[in-house]
This record gives structure tokens, sequence and C-alpha cells, in this order.
């Protein structure tokens, strides 16, 4: 009799917290390799969309790329998202529209403000472009560029509006972060490997020019922008175009808008706080670019209340054969 009323008791109170977890879903749960950013946070960062880019041979696409707020008219974003139909890299807008939607943490909304992008200048020596908006944005403060490269360890963040996976057929409704170490510095690139949610965080398609930053001072900082790297998500380095190489250039384009930060001090800062995680039907047309890499996390909460239900209604303990991760 105890046994039985025992075993009542358990199935009870998993159907409990099986509903509790229905009714309160985890919030990564919809999340591939990511955390979604926390309303207002990092209002700096910038998506770019891009309405009726000419293909070879006749017909239209459309696509998107991530970027970040140097300036009241200007944006950072990386070069390859400005490419005509032979997929060449030019100073000018390829699309029939290009808008660029500043502070809209969730695309949802109306948070933020919209405006079109109206000129491009493209770097000579790395994937670096900056866009150029027809109308100062006012109520935002700009990201800061880096004049000093960073160094082979130091963590970084990125955010980006890109897919949650390689394999996702929609773009998501917010923006989302990552952090990253940085592997390798070279000439007009940095290497960067993700760290956390998780150790196979990686930049996706879409994510192309997202800013890397670091905190210098308490101060967001940019120091690389997401350029190429493998199909995400994977464990390996991505590429970033170098700021701190490029910053002469884009002083020299923006004029006096820019905030370049001081120099760095032997002293490194971690990146800013990590925000609490929080996610159109045709599948999105191929970026402006190669299969260019965005951040990823874990198994639902669900997924383990099934699992604790599962395991509950056992009568004999048996060893757990652990959960697939997609």
């Amino acid at each position: 009799m105890d046994e039985r009323r025992g075993a009542r008791r358990l199935a009870l109170l998993c159907l409990t917290v099986f509903a509790l977890l229905l009714a309160h879903p985890a919030g990564a749960q919809a999340i591939a390799h990511g955390e979604t950013v926390a309303d207002g946070e990092y209002p700096f960062a910038v998506k770019l969309t891009m309405t009726a880019i000419p293909e070879t041979g006749g017909g239209v696409r459309d696509s998107s790329c991530s970027g970040a707020l140097i300036s009241p008219r200007w944006v950072l974003t990386a070069g390859h998202c400005f490419r005509d139909e032979n997929r060449r890299r030019v100073s000018r807008t390829v699309a029939a529209r290009t808008t660029a939607t500043v502070a809209r943490t969730d695309l949802t909304s109306d948070a933020g403000s919209v405006r079109t992008v109206i000129g491009v200048r493209q770097s000579s020596t790395a994937d670096i472009a900056l866009a150029q908006l027809d109308k100062p944005v006012t109520d935002v403060p700009p990201v800061r560029l880096s004049r000093s490269a960073p160094g082979r360890g130091e963590r970084v963040r990125l955010l980006g509006y890109g897919l949650t996976s390689g394999t996702a057929t929609r773009e998501p409704d917010r923006l989302h972060t990552g952090q990253f170490t940085v592997t390798s510095v070279d000439d007009t690139t940095l290497g960067l490997t993700g760290t956390a949610p998780r150790a196979d965080t990686s930049a996706c398609p879409h994510d192309s020019g997202g800013p890397y930053f670091t905190e210098r001072g308490g101060t967001p900082v940019v120091v690389a922008v997401v350029s190429k790297g493998p199909t995400c998500p994977h464990t390996g380095p991505d590429l970033g175009g170098r700021i701190d190489t490029a910053a002469g250039w884009i002083q020299s384009v923006i004029g006096a808008d820019a905030k370049p930060s001081p120099r760095a001090t032997g002293k490194k800062r971690k990146p800013a706080s990590k925000p609490a995680p929080s996610r159109a039907a045709a599948p999105p047309p191929a970026e402006p670019g190669p299969s260019y890499p965005m951040v990823a996390a874990g198994v639902g909460a669900s997924a383990t209340g099934l699992v604790i239900i599962a395991v509950a209604f056992r009568r004999r303990p048996r060893r757990s054969r652990g959960g697939h991760r997609r």
C-alpha cells in the first residue's frame, strides 16, 4: 500500500512540474546557439536590410547584415555586405532600397529608428565598409572605435541579427549576443573563437558586419566586425575585420563625428555584463557574401522536464542515456 501511495505521489509531482514548464517555458528554449539581448541594451547595434538586390542573369533577392552605429550618420559593417551582381565589393548601395534599423533590440517593436542608407565607402585593405545614413540618429550614443589591437586571449562580445544556426530558415526577431576569445591577430583580421554560452558559439549568415567589442574604462569599444568563417555552429575561429588598423581611414571618412577610444592600457577589462536570455515565412536568401557565421546554447527546460518524468515513472533506476544536442 505504501509503495502504491508513493508511486502516486511521485507521478503527481512529475505532472505538476511538467505543467509548470509548459506554463513558463525557458527563455533559451527556441535558441539554437546563443542568447537574446535585453530590451534597450547595446542600442548602437544596427540591422541593415537590403531589398531587391540584382542577381546575375536577372532577378532580385533580399538580404541583410548587421552593424554598429559609430556616428550619427555612419554605420560600421562588413565590406562584402555591398557587392554587385558580379559579387564584387562596391562603394554604393546595391539594393533598390537599403535601410538601417538602429536601437531596436526587438524587431517586432517600434523602438529606435529606421534610416535609409544613401552611400557606401569601402576599405581598400580590410573587409570593412561604412554605410551613410540619410538623416542623423541623435538619440543613440555611437560606439567607439578601437585604436589598439586586443591581445590574444582577450574576451570580447559579438552582437548580430543573423540566423541562429546554419540550417535555420528564418531570421530571428531579436538581437543576439555571444562571447568570444581572441585567438590570433593578423595585419587586417582577428581570429575569434566562441566561448559562451557554449564552445561552439559562432557567427552565422546575416551576422556579417556585426561588432565584436570589449569594454575599456566601462565604455564599449569595437575591435572587429564579422567577416567570414566555417558553417555555423562550429568550435573553430571566425575571422573579423580588424578595426584599429582601419581607424585612421574611418576617421577620415566620417570626420569629427567619430569618437575613437584612447589607446588601451595594459589592464584588460571583461566585456559588458551578460544580458539575460529571451525569437518572415519563406527562408531568407543568402547573404551578400559567403556563409558567414552567431550564437548558440543548450537543451530547453521543457525537454529536461520530459526526461525527469520519463525517469520518474520507471520502477527501477537505469543508467541515463543522455540527450541529443541540436
